[in-house]
């Protein structure tokens, strides 16, 4: 197991990170604290760089430890989801609360493309026991766009 480290002459340096872990071939990320959106977005971008920096095949992002989600960090979500999606990596999302899964249903945010788990436990054996999750979309969309259609 490896935690990743930062570069701390980053600008952003001085707001605090939440950690990715690497467990073998997946990435860990588990939300246990409130998301300001500068947090959101940082955590965005450090995803993506730690998918580049370790050929990940997984990313489980555990939000047990979130009470509250707005709009933007709902979207903030989605977007993680369909970057690793386009980068080769399967995203799970575990631990969500059920209030929180009912205002995202009303909220109508289409998460195609990640799978939900109950518990990190789950998640982290829904990406080891299968080669590829397939969605029950075709496999060449993502995010509403269909990839495979020419112009």
């Amino acid at each position: 197991m490896q935690i990743s480290s930062f570069r701390k002459d980053s600008p952003v340096s001085e707001i605090m990170r939440i950690p990715i872990i690497r467990l073998y071939e997946n990435l860990i990320v588990s939300v246990q604290v409130s998301l300001s959106d500068q947090l959101v977005m940082q955590l965005k971008e450090d995803i993506t760089s730690e998918i580049e920096r370790t050929n990940a095949r997984g990313l489980v992002i555990d939000i047990s430890g979130i009470g509250l989600m707005d709009s933007y960090i709902s979207k903030a979500l989605h977007d993680i989801g369909l970057i690793a999606k386009l980068m080769g990596v399967q995203t799970v999302i575990s631990g969500m609360a059920p209030l929180i899964a009912l205002t995202l249903s009303e909220m109508g945010l289409d998460l195609r493309g990640m799978h939900m788990a109950l518990s990190l436990e789950d998640a982290i054996e829904t990406l080891n026991n299968v080669d590829v999750i397939h969605d029950e979309s075709d496999e060449s969309e993502v995010g509403g766009y269909d990839l495979a259609a020419s112009d």
